[in-house]
């Protein structure tokens, strides 16, 4: 499943005025060309790490022997779908950050940050 700019409507998303949503009211104003463009920077390897994510967050059993189906009521499936979209916020920013130290260093640190202060 992928995000299709034809389908989405912002336009339609209610905004309290007094808690304008500066966000929303950015990708009102956004083309589908570039919501499209934006959406297919997504490497698929960020796809397949949001999608064992929210295999893992509604459980996932084997597909032979199994008919698997989720019952859940909207509040829980907004918050399903926050995490998704959240976890793909934060993949994408850490692969931008990956594809910057590569660019900038030749190669991938994988420093922790972490220190012992023994």
């Amino acid at each position: 499943m992928t995000f299709d700019p034809e389908r989405v409507n912002f336009v339609g998303l209610h905004v309290d005025e007094e808690s304008s949503n500066q966000l929303l009211q950015y990708l009102k104003h956004q083309s589908p060309e570039v919501l499209s463009r934006v959406a297919q920077a997504v490497s698929p390897e960020i796809k397949q790490i949001i999608s064992q994510n929210v295999q893992g967050l509604i459980g996932v059993l084997p597909n032979d022997g199994f008919n698997v189906q989720v019952t859940t009521d909207r509040e829980n499936l907004a918050g399903l779908l926050a995490s998704a979209m959240m976890t793909g916020y934060f993949l994408r920013q850490m692969e931008q950050r990956m594809e910057m130290e590569v660019s900038l260093t030749g190669s991938m640190s994988f420093d922790t940050g972490l220190h012992d202060n023994d």
